[in-house]
């Protein structure tokens, strides 16, 4: 089995569906094939793509991208989990299958499941990297996402909102949060998330939240003191504890929604036994890229772009 055997490899864990949508959605990025099909979310991803990878030069680097709206285990256990969310239309979904093809070309692995998140497979990936590179590894998860926040375990791991440049660290995340990154997953089934319908404690926001795990650690413990919150220096502390013990299976659910996996396994797909080598870096395929730029029908300008910028990395 493949190791990380130099002093200190910082391998990159990209969340791929926040930079797919945030290309759909955006209005500064638009793109349309010859036929007039949008394919936005492909071109802005695609952008990004070769942009990082030209900026950073990673050696180490994986893709996590989401295939299991309304068909992850979350859902099983809890129908209203991301309910606020619809299910890609068919061309969404096919600019969805470029952009993991567009990895590919570009010599990156990229993963996705139909019962497991990006985030779950982020977590798998970064423990399987950790422990294989016994110790000697710095986790960079590169998102603008909070919740992958519980996996830094150094203080050389951070999360790196890359389009606004803005690097999290665990020393950042306990001076935002009140909360060190392990305590997030309880953070969160106190307070919940209104992003993905997670409802927390109802009554319970994020300054009791913080006091509560101050002094209780983690919602086990929370649970287990439940006699001595009413005894706390918080504003309405009795009514606190009632809240907790009327609505504790919520915060429990809420808790376990909000927990990202780091052992998922998938038959489908190779996260779960995924060695260092299966992260290395490959060769950029530009004639493979031409190719795609054709049958996705980009227009010439942009496929000239784009080309570019493929051309300008290669050459770097």
């Amino acid at each position: 089995m493949s190791t990380l055997t130099n002093e200190s490899s910082t391998y990159y864990l990209v969340d791929g569906s926040i930079y797919i949508f945030q290309s759909h959605f955006s209005p500064y990025v638009e793109c349309f094939d010859i036929d007039g099909n949008d394919l936005s979310a492909v071109y802005g991803f695609t952008q990004f793509l070769l942009q990082f990878l030209r900026r950073v030069r990673p050696r180490l680097i994986a893709v996590a991208l989401d295939e299991s709206l309304f068909t992850g285990f979350r859902h099983d256990l809890c129908p209203d989990y991301k309910s606020n969310r619809e299910l890609p239309d068919d061309n969404l979904a096919m600019q969805l299958g470029a952009c993991r093809e567009i990895c590919s070309i570009a010599g990156i692995a990229a993963y996705a499941s139909k019962k497991y998140e990006a985030d779950d497979i982020i977590g798998t990936l970064s423990r399987r990297m950790s422990a294989l590179g016994e110790g000697n590894t710095t986790l960079c998860i590169v998102s603008r996402d909070k919740d992958l926040s519980q996996l830094l375990k150094t203080d050389r791991d951070h999360v790196w909102d890359y389009s606004g440049n803005r690097k999290r660290f665990r020393a950042d995340i306990e001076r935002e949060f009140g909360v060190n990154p392990e305590q997030f997953p309880d953070y969160l089934g106190l307070v919940g998330d209104a992003v993905d319908c997670i409802s927390g404690v109802p009554g319970v926001g994020p300054v009791k939240a913080k006091e509560l795990l101050r002094n209780f650690h983690d919602l086990d413990g929370v649970y287990k003191n439940l006699d001595s919150i009413a005894q706390l220096a918080l504003r309405g502390a009795r009514g606190i504890a009632e809240k907790l013990e009327l609505h504790q299976q919520k915060a429990r659910l809420s808790k376990v929604l909000a927990t990202i996996v780091c052992d998922a396994q998938d038959r489908h797909e190779g996260f779960a036994n995924a060695s260092p080598r299966s992260l290395e870096l490959s060769s950029f395929d530009i004639e493979s890229f031409e190719k795609f730029l054709g049958k996705y029908n980009f227009t010439l300008d942009d496929s000239s772009h784009l080309l570019s910028i493929a051309e300008r990395f290669e050459h770097n």
